[in-house]
């Protein structure tokens, strides 16, 4: 009897009690005061409301407790009355009501019961206790696991750290507050903006005009950039990663799972020396000056707090943790991904592609907002823009992959080069004129904004003094900006770019 009762019981109690069996101690558990629970739950109309949110049926140790709670939460959920008749109903349709020890068992619950005021402060000691046994059982199935050399480390360690995140995000439930704390850290936070001189209330991209309509990226935010390959995503973002760490002295995370670390650096040397990239590159010999204008040119991105992480395949849960820790450690205040669709979701959605990089932007989104950080993440664009006529204007239902990319995203934006398409043929001077477009804007305005890609130098530059031309279309209520100059300051933007 005792063995068949042992193969009922899910892995992970086995697992504690062989654990406990070992140590000579018993699993972390409450019983009384899991009766204590149920008696209330029965006894009391409103009592599931202050739970419901607390504790899951494996909070309780024992099995027909767990039960119990099961029936008391599937009436709940139907906005069924609960009371010791019904959840003896409810256990008869399952066929468990026998197993749990019938009506009578019920019954005894309802005299056990103690202050139902205090069954909140009860379920957290349950939720404690499972929090325990939770544990127990993940270290010792490390244990084991560790001993087997068919397991390779890296799989052992990936499983490992979503085992233990998964369980942290069981345990991180934030309280509701009164609006008038809100609002006490939303004026501090005004106080604290005003103060800057830049005027923006984000980490600032160092380009203007795209500070001018984000104000900077803001805390918590997931940032979207797409374009189809070889349009500039990753010297965009290179960009912008130099200009945050060289200009304003702000740590930047950057995780690039496409290229190495050291193509990155390159990268970033070319655009900063303005050198033929392949002199650095190593294809041509470099002169002595050339060699003296290397060094001194790279003095300030030597000191810049950019944190480069090449890791291939990177999964979502070891990216959360390297993200924690690079926070905690470094200081990072702004975090770049390139690009979405190179990183690993949940193991069990692998064969369905859309749903695991929708897992995937779910949890960036959710990440960013755990850190309180600005998540940059590149994204591919399908191939229904070059299949579409016209200038080819990239838009949202080009996201390639996933429609849950759009949804989860605080702002879209898209880089649109026309001479990439080879629609500037006729007028060569319009080669490198972007359009950087801002297709959503959760907190602020949609527009273009206008910048200039150098190709030489492999970077983006704000079109000089540009001037947003705010208009707003009638009937649908959705604002449309333009960066708007004059014909005097194209030409000489244009004939600068050529000179490279």
């Amino acid at each position: 009897m005792a063995k068949s009762y042992q193969r009922q019981k899910p892995k992970s109690d086995a697992n504690i009690e062989v654990l406990g069996l070992e140590m000579g101690k018993k699993p972390p558990q409450a019983t009384e005061i899991e009766e204590a629970v149920l008696g209330a739950l029965m006894l009391e109309q409103h009592a599931i409301s202050d739970i419901v949110d607390i504790l899951v049926p494996e909070c309780f140790y024992k099995e027909n407790n767990r039960k119990i709670y099961k029936a008391i939460a599937s009436l709940a959920m139907r906005h069924a009355p609960v009371d010791i008749y019904t959840v003896a109903d409810e256990l008869k349709k399952s066929g468990e009501l026998e197993a749990v020890g019938g009506a009578l068992y019920l019954s005894q619950l309802s005299l056990r019961i103690g202050a139902a005021a205090h069954i909140e402060y009860h379920a957290k000691i349950l939720l404690q206790k499972y929090m325990q046994r939770e544990l127990i059982s993940i270290s010792y199935e490390v244990q084991r696991d560790s001993f087997d050399d068919s397991i390779p480390v890296d799989d052992l360690l990936d499983s490992t750290q979503q085992k233990i995140f998964t369980l942290a995000e069981r345990n991180m439930k934030r309280e509701t507050e009164p609006v008038s704390s809100i609002l006490n850290r939303a004026i501090e936070e005004m106080q604290k903006n005003q103060m800057r001189t830049d005027g923006l209330s984000g980490v600032p991209s160092g380009f203007t005009s795209i500070d001018k309509v984000t104000l900077g990226w803001q805390p918590s935010d997931l940032i979207i950039i797409a374009a189809r390959p070889s349009v500039g995503k990753t010297a965009f973002v290179l960009n912008m990663a130099r200009n945050m760490a060289v200009e304003h002295n702000v740590p930047v995370a950057l995780f690039s799972l496409e290229m190495s670390s050291l193509q990155l650096v390159n990268r970033l040397m070319i655009s900063e020396t303005g050198l033929d990239s392949d002199k650095i590159k190593g294809g041509k010999k470099m002169a002595d000056y050339e060699w003296t204008q290397l060094e001194e040119r790279l003095k300030q991105l030597e000191k810049a707090p950019i944190y480069v992480d090449d890791t291939p395949s990177l999964s979502i849960f070891e990216f959360r943790s390297k993200a924690r820790r690079l926070v905690a450690n470094s200081g990072v205040k702004i975090i770049i991904i390139d690009y979405l669709q190179l990183m690993s979701g949940p193991p069990e959605l692998a064969a369905m592609r859309e749903q695991q990089v929708a897992a995937i932007s779910r949890s960036l989104k959710a990440i960013a907002k755990e850190l309180n950080v600005p998540i940059i993440a590149l994204s591919q664009l399908s191939r229904a823009v070059e299949m579409r006529g016209g200038n080819k204007r990239p838009q949202l239902s080009d996201l390639r992959e996933s429609g849950a990319i759009e949804q989860d995203a605080d702002i879209v934006m898209f880089i649109h080069r026309q001479d990439y398409y080879g629609l500037t043929e006729e007028n060569p001077a319009m080669k490198g004129l972007t359009d950087i477009i801002i297709a959503k804007h959760r907190n602020g305005a949609v527009c273009d904004v206008q910048m200039k890609f150098r190709h030489a130098e492999v970077k983006f530059v704000d079109v000089n003094d540009p001037i947003l031309n705010i208009e707003y279309a009638t009937g649908a209520g959705e604002k449309v900006f333009g960066s708007k100059m004059n014909s005097e300051e194209f030409k000489a933007n244009s004939e600068f770019d050529m000179s490279f």
